[in-house]
């Protein structure tokens, strides 16, 4: 391994690398999916290991939330040590997690539910679209209106805390599990989702969720493994410890959090691996010197379910709340007990834990709750979720419950048009020769593909299944369907306006097998749509980029008849699509995973009813090896914590990477076509303060850190006008390049710091800004700990994507 020069700074994260490792023998194996990571114990030391910062802060409440904390005090104030040690511990019961009722003082306990796309313990509640695909319409409306329609629906149904949105994992890995409960593979566009989803759900009166705080990258490995059966036997190895050093830490993972921690977000998930050697749920520097410190962090910290492995170390590290309460990482030992509960009290009385420190736990909790208003008139958990709880089923519960109020609730009201607008809006164009669609009434349509038709396993997608359309992925991240649009449905139904002549096909193996011709085609369709799907849950990471079901075979069986094939793809995320090359594939759409009006979303878009304005929010590779940061699979030795993963790319994540080494790709991040065609001029910008500093003005903290981070210091314009003759939307996007000379090496080519959807008639033109904030145009440095504004001039490019841009200019807020 070469020698890796680096130097400890008092106050960062970690240390900086001086040097590129070489992993040595460690590398991709024979899959392109997997990484192999040899330990290097004398690495370890020095770059992926996190100094202690203690005490965990104290609740102050600025940024508005005073009030709400004097009434949580006086709350406090009445609690006997036993009810305190409750507040902050799980317990089974009817929510996937629960903080019982405290009668005496008129708590009527808290109720904690799945999220991020729909409330999955419930019946009767919408399943909206995930993350990934709310993502893919760049639409700051839309994204919070689907925060406030969540919310409605949780609060309906008695849920207090929304366990969502996902900022973690950001997408550092193509094959990461749970990319699609995220957003983007960028924090900006991450962070503008992470905010606006935050505000819709916290407005409708239920505390928002940012997770999972901080590098949870993978699902490989996320958890310890015993020796023994069982959740409390020895551990055999410790998790992943996800490493990375200070600068990529601040200006990739955690920048979307500062986001949340900005609007007021009531609470941090901590994630289950370590980071830089240490759990992230007991890691003091993550939580107590960067949450809570440096952002300003005033909400509660829970800790993912399971993921505490400690109770005076995680509770002086900055973790609030244990959940659900059970000991382990998988299937709780209800039994067992909790590194809180009890150890609370005992800690208590014999000095190790100071009340003092209990007491910030539960003002922390109690302050969002009386900042929402939630002790007011919120309704109770609706009992049928009760029976739906799998995860703590009735026979776990160690406390009753006093489940009141109606039964089986029916919350979804009108969110199934928002829903299927949702869906339209966010689907990409990613091909379409000569004009192939939108569809123009055909007489003669052959389906092909298992996603296209009914799910034959039921509605609730936590495994996966060869037949039927995926609308969400599986794992704590999916939803209840009460019913569900197909794409093969909402194609007969809208054929039918034209009197046209449906045939399908939906199974995968026989379109392989045969030639199509003989599956009782009288005459070549005059087009054939192609439904494909790739699957990605919770707990695994996929074992490919292709999609699955051998949906390219089944796409080159069908193109060998038919030379107007159009396909669709519901997928987690990044697929490599081969078939783009194939002229007979004459458009594709990307869907993702658009929730229960899945069929109705995509037809609006095929037959031109809405015109297509999605977007990526990754880079589409040519091949899967061109990826870099794989997860890491496997480890060649045995030790309890050799589990490591490098983030040895730094900032080079999705398009930072591909821009940095300038490497071809199918289709960049930002891209996707539409039916009329725009342009854009005028590209300016307006300084809206004088004498602007590198360093900035060392104000007092507020949520989301020092405010002057915030302050808008350019506004940028631009005019977009639509130049074709379909009333359409586009997203002028925005991207910043540094100065190279007064930047620190490493720093991305371009990095998007701007985006706005605009709607426009044939002819229309708009005039488009972009507020540039300090915290845009700066770096993080991590000798003086502060973000800089390098000297001289920071190149802004604006265009339709990351590689399609139309305009440049130049803004000097530095000297050089």
């Amino acid at each position: 391994m070469a020698p890796v020069m680096s130097k400890l700074l008092s106050g960062l994260l970690l240390t900086s690398i001086a040097a590129a490792q070489d992993f040595g023998s460690g590398g991709r194996n024979d899959d392109d999916f997997s990484y192999v990571q040899p330990l290097n114990t004398t690495i370890l030391t020095q770059y992926g290991s996190s100094p202690a910062v203690l005490p965990s802060p104290n609740i102050t409440g600025v940024g508005g939330w005073e009030d709400a904390m004097a009434k949580a005090k006086a709350f406090v104030a009445l609690l006997t040590l036993e009810e305190k040690k409750d507040m902050v511990t799980g317990t089974s019961g009817p929510c996937v997690g629960n903080i019982i009722a405290i009668p005496r003082v008129g708590f009527p306990g808290l109720c904690l539910q799945d999220g991020p796309l729909s409330i999955r313990v419930a019946d009767y509640a919408s399943v909206f679209e995930a993350g990934v695909t709310a993502a893919s319409t760049w639409d700051r409306d839309l994204l919070y209106e689907r925060g406030y329609a969540l919310g409605e629906e949780f609060k309906a149904k008695g849920a207090h805390i929304f366990l969502g949105p996902v900022a973690g994992p950001l997408g550092r890995s193509a094959y990461s599990g749970r990319n699609w409960e995220g957003f983007a593979a960028d924090p900006y566009l991450t962070g503008i989702a992470m905010q606006e989803t935050i505000k819709g759900v916290q407005d409708a009166g239920v505390q928002a969720t940012a997770k999972h705080y901080i590098g949870n990258e993978q699902e490989t490995q996320r958890n310890p493994t015993f020796l023994t059966n069982g959740t409390t036997g020895e551990v055999d190895q410790e998790a992943v410890s996800a490493n990375m050093d200070d600068r990529t830490f601040h200006e990739l993972y955690l920048w979307p959090f500062a986001n949340a921690a900005h609007v007021n977000c009531a609470s941090f998930m901590c994630s289950y691996q370590r980071l830089n050697g240490s759990y992230a749920c007991q890691n003091s520097k993550a939580l107590n010197g960067v949450l809570k410190t440096e952002l300003g962090f005033q909400g509660y910290v829970m800790s993912d379910w399971g993921g505490t492995h400690a109770g005076v170390a995680a509770i002086e590290s900055g973790l609030d709340m244990d959940m659900p309460g059970g000991i382990g990482a998988y299937g709780m030992n209800w039994a067992a007990g909790s590194f809180f509960g009890g150890n609370i009290t005992q800690g208590v009385n014999n000095g190790t834990i100071d009340i003092s420190r209990v007491d910030d736990m539960i003002l922390r909790i109690m302050t969002p709750y009386y900042f929402l208003g939630q002790d007011k008139d919120f309704p109770t958990v609706d009992p049928s979720g009760a029976d739906l709880n799998t995860f703590s089923p009735r026979s776990t519960w160690i406390h009753e419950f006093n489940l009141t109020g109606e039964s089986s609730r029916d919350v979804r009201g009108n969110h199934g048009e928002m829903i299927r607008r949702h869906g339209a809006e966010a689907t990409i164009l990613l091909k379409n020769v000569n004009n192939a669609l939108p569809l123009k009434a055909p007489k003669s349509i052959a389906v092909f593909g298992n996603d296209a038709g009914d799910d034959t396993q039921g509605y609730l997608n936590q495994v996966d299944f060869e037949y039927g359309t995926l609308s969400a992925g599986g794992g704590s991240g999916t939803g209840r369907l009460t019913y569900l649009i197909t794409p093969l449905d909402a194609v007969k139904t809208r054929a039918a306006k034209d009197n046209a002549l449906v045939q399908y096909w939906l199974n995968n193996t026989l379109i392989t097998s045969s030639e199509v011709s003989d599956l009782w085609i009288p005459k070549t369709p005059e087009v054939c749509l192609v439904f494909l799907k790739t699957w990605a849950e919770e707990g695994a990471d996929r074992a490919h980029l292709e999609v699955d079901w051998d949906g390219n075979e089944v796409v080159e069986s069908v193109t060998k008849y038919c030379n107007n094939t159009v396909v669709v793809t519901h997928s987690s995320g990044i697929n490599v699509l081969p078939f783009a090359d194939n002229p007979n594939v004459t458009a594709i759409l990307a869907a993702h995973y658009p929730g229960q009006e899945s069929g109705n979303s995509i037809v609006d878009v095929l037959y031109g009813d809405v015109n297509p304005s999605g977007r990526l929010p990754y880079t589409i590779a040519l091949n899967g090896t061109d990826y870099n940061a794989p997860p890491t699979t496997a480890v060649n030795t045995t030790g309890i914590d050799d589990w490591q993963s490098w983030f040895d790319e730094k900032l080079e994540v999705d398009y930072r990477y591909f821009d940095a080494h300038n490497i071809s790709v199918r289709y960049e991040f930002g891209y996707g076509l539409s039916y009329t065609t725009f342009e854009m001029t005028d590209l300016s910008s307006e300084a809206l303060a004088t004498d602007i500093t590198s360093e900035p003005e060392d104000l007092p903290i507020l949520p989301g850190g020092n405010p002057a981070l915030w302050e808008t210091l350019y506004n940028v314009t631009l005019t977009v006008t639509n130049t074709g003759d379909v009333d359409g939307a586009t997203v002028p996007q925005l991207y910043v390049s540094f100065p190279e000379d007064t930047t620190p090496s490493g720093t991305p080519p371009r990095q998007l710091r701007g985006f706005s959807k605009a709607f426009l008639a044939p002819g229309e033109s708009q005039k488009v800004g972009f507020e540039l904030m300090r915290r845009d145009i700066s770096y993080w440095d991590i000798i003086s700990q502060q973000w800089l504004i390098p000297a001289g001039d920071i190149t802004l490019s604006a265009g339709f994507s990351s590689r399609d841009l139309k305009l440049v200019s130049k803004i000097t807020p530095v000297a050089a």
